[in-house]
């Protein structure tokens, strides 16, 4: 009958283990704000991109019909029955902003608002919630 010496058998202590676990414990905890600010720069970024396609568009819409949509579906859709509408002016339909929420648009004759009310959705708020303009 052959048996091991306790010398000559190889492993992890759990003390060894819960050490290892305790350091990766705290790496997570100092990357992991760092990647989700990135991702909510990205986010703002976006919006800030989509309002820009956007009010590239209702210029666009302006110099055609004369006038500024009295809503976005105007850029996919001739609501103005105007012969010189000569749309559509996005490619795609009008996006959704980066958390899922339409885009706040306002015409009041020659000036609009478009807007995104950044993650919560409601106006106001600070860093990730703060609105998004042009």
């Amino acid at each position: 009958m052959h048996t091991r010496s306790s010398a000559t058998q190889r492993g992890f202590t759990i003390i060894e283990l819960l050490i290892v676990m305790a350091i990766l414990g705290m790496l997570a905890v100092m990357v992991a704000p760092n990647l989700f600010n990135q991702a909510d720069g990205a986010r703002r970024d976006a919006a800030m991109s989509q309002i820009s396609a956007i009010a590239s568009a209702l210029d666009t819409h302006r110099l055609d019909v004369g006038q500024y949509p009295e809503d976005l579906q105007g850029l996919m859709e001739n609501t103005s029955n105007r012969a010189s509408w000569n749309g559509p002016y996005l490619n795609n339909d009008v996006p959704r902003d980066p958390w899922g929420f339409e885009f706040q648009y306002s015409v009041d004759g020659n000036t609009y608002t478009l807007m995104s009310y950044g993650a919560d959705g409601r106006p106001g708020g600070e860093d990730n919630d703060a609105d998004i303009s042009r």
